[in-house]
């Protein structure tokens, strides 16, 4: 019989290739996607990868997808950086200082779209699922769920989850906006803005509050989960303590960098709880920058195999039956996540 995993993926910009030969392991393996969330790089990867399982496709598929992606159109400036052509560095901090962000962020959208149309996926109510074993709430109804920052509101949310307190419709909401505003990175990408009853809002990378938000998909009522929930991490455990000492220069990779640390610092007892740590596959990914969009073809394939990797490794021990008898009495009990 097929195993079944709801599956929950770390942000991390350039890094998420290691994501992408992750999931290709479980599809190797024959395992196959209920649900998935994502954070930023997490919520790309997890849009494609939702696609293909509502399509019946396999995650192995991942690998080849990612492969299309032009890193170096990630940096996408304005016009007035395209005018400027190789100077076009030199506009970034006016972009900052005006629009919040030096880069549009525009092929990111282009290329999902092209990416999800072809698999027949715009809006959330392409991804709604048919379970009637559910627990009937909304976090429960659609396949894919991803993260944002709401800067205005002070908080983390979920889309489609929390759609309604943006006065919209969960299917209708283009899985494309979603993602671009869970990878708004600060002072990289430009914030997304959404005006809803509340008023308008900023939203930028969910990273900025739960970079690995593991147990959006936990039961809160009690009841037994019918298949785990595990993550994907981009980074290997006893990597960050050992990491080597990086140069910050320039307003971009300042403004990347405290943010990074924020969150590494605040969601490390979360993430390093030892049931959370049973649950999730770490992906050594260290050597790699979150924008080093200049990356080239050996370190792309070289972070796919180090996910697929690891993922394989983990998947030969994994034993759902003995992480539900030692741990979920005490997730049930602890769990700041979301019930399915």
């Amino acid at each position: 019989m097929a195993e079944v995993t709801d599956i929950v993926l770390e942000g991390g910009g350039v890094k998420g290739l290691g994501l992408a030969g992750a999931m290709a392991a479980f599809g190797d393996a024959g395992w196959s996607v209920a649900r998935v969330g994502g954070t930023s790089a997490g919520a790309l990867v997890g849009a494609v990868l939702a696609a293909l399982q509502q399509r019946g496709e396999s995650p192995s598929r991942l690998v080849d997808v990612a492969r299309t992606l032009d890193f170096g159109k990630f940096p996408d400036r304005g016009f007035p950086g395209r005018y400027l052509g190789p100077l076009g560095f030199l506009a970034d901090g006016v972009s900052v200082l005006v629009e919040d962000g030096a880069y549009e962020g525009d092929y990111l959208r282009h290329w999902l779209s092209g990416v999800l149309g072809d698999l027949g996926v715009s809006t959330f109510g392409d991804l709604r699922t048919d379970d009637p074993g559910d627990d009937g709430t909304i976090r429960s109804r659609y396949r894919l769920a991803v993260t944002a920052t709401d800067l205005s509101r002070r908080r983390l949310v979920y889309f489609p989850w929390d759609c309604a307190d943006y006065g919209l419709d969960p299917d209708e909401q283009r899985v494309v906006d979603a993602v671009r505003a869970s990878a708004s990175i600060p002072y990289f990408f430009e914030p997304v803005t959404l005006t809803g009853p509340l008023g308008t809002s900023t939203l930028v990378d969910g990273a900025v509050v739960s970079n690995y938000p593991i147990s959006m998909f936990d039961r809160e009522d009690g009841e037994p989960a019918r298949w785990p929930t595990l993550g994907v991490r981009l980074s290997a455990p006893g990597v960050t303590e050992d990491r080597p000492a990086d140069r910050v220069r320039g307003p971009i990779e300042l403004g990347a960098a405290l943010v990074a640390t924020a969150i590494e610092g605040c969601q490390a007892e979360h993430v390093e709880d030892p049931c959370n740590l049973a649950r999730t596959i770490g992906v050594d990914a260290s050597d790699v920058g979150t924008t080093e969009f200049d990356i080239g073809p050996a370190e792309r394939d070289r972070l796919i195999e180090r996910g697929r990797d690891a993922a394989t490794a983990f998947l030969s021990t994994w034993d759902y039956g003995s992480w539900t008898r030692d741990c979920r009495p005490a997730a049930a009990a602890a769990t700041t996540g979301r019930p399915r």
